[in-house]
């Protein structure tokens, strides 16, 4: 069945609500090029963000509920695999590292806290080890190890100074 315009499909834990952040934020993209990249990109996290419950998860129905959504809104051949390989690779660099990605990310993604998405990125990228083998690098782990030092600095500055024995 495909999509009417204004019709929100209603796919379970992939809600309606999330489809159309997500595709608000997909159309602030200048290209299409980017906007797909972006698509894929907060897709990627906020399924990523999803799989961070204590709760059992069904895998089969959550990835057939984003494969769907993909589907209608990129067409044939991508699926959550493609989203979270091209999420592994250093094509990602473009999108996470953009100021105008952050803030619509920020904007229209709100469950998803931009101090995670290094986090997420992370966890990726371990997936992606355990599946090849081979050890993350490139400029995606030099990202993420420098957003790690810049989280981390804040806490040790807290943790200094002539009141530190207090903390």
């Amino acid at each position: 069945m495909r999509r009417k315009l204004g019709q929100s499909m209603d796919n379970g834990s992939m809600d309606s609500i999330t489809q159309e952040k997500l595709l608000i934020l997909m159309r602030e993209g200048r290209s299409r090029a980017e906007s797909t990249d972006w698509f894929r990109v907060a897709l990627g996290l906020v399924y990523l963000a999803g799989l961070m419950t204590k709760e059992a998860i069904d895998f089969k129905t959550v990835d057939r509920e984003f494969n769907r959504f993909i589907y209608h809104t990129l067409g044939k051949g991508h699926t959550i695999t493609s989203v979270l390989q091209f999420m592994s690779g250093a094509k990602v660099m473009s999108t996470v590292e953009s100021a105008r990605f952050l803030d619509a990310f920020k904007r229209h993604c709100p469950g998803v806290p931009l101090v995670s998405v290094p986090f997420l990125m992370e966890l990726n990228l371990g997936v992606a080890k355990n599946i090849s083998g081979l050890e993350p690098e490139g400029p995606l782990a030099g990202w993420i190890a420098r957003k790690k030092k810049e989280q981390e600095a804040p806490k040790a500055e807290a943790g200094s100074g002539p009141h530190a024995e207090d903390l």
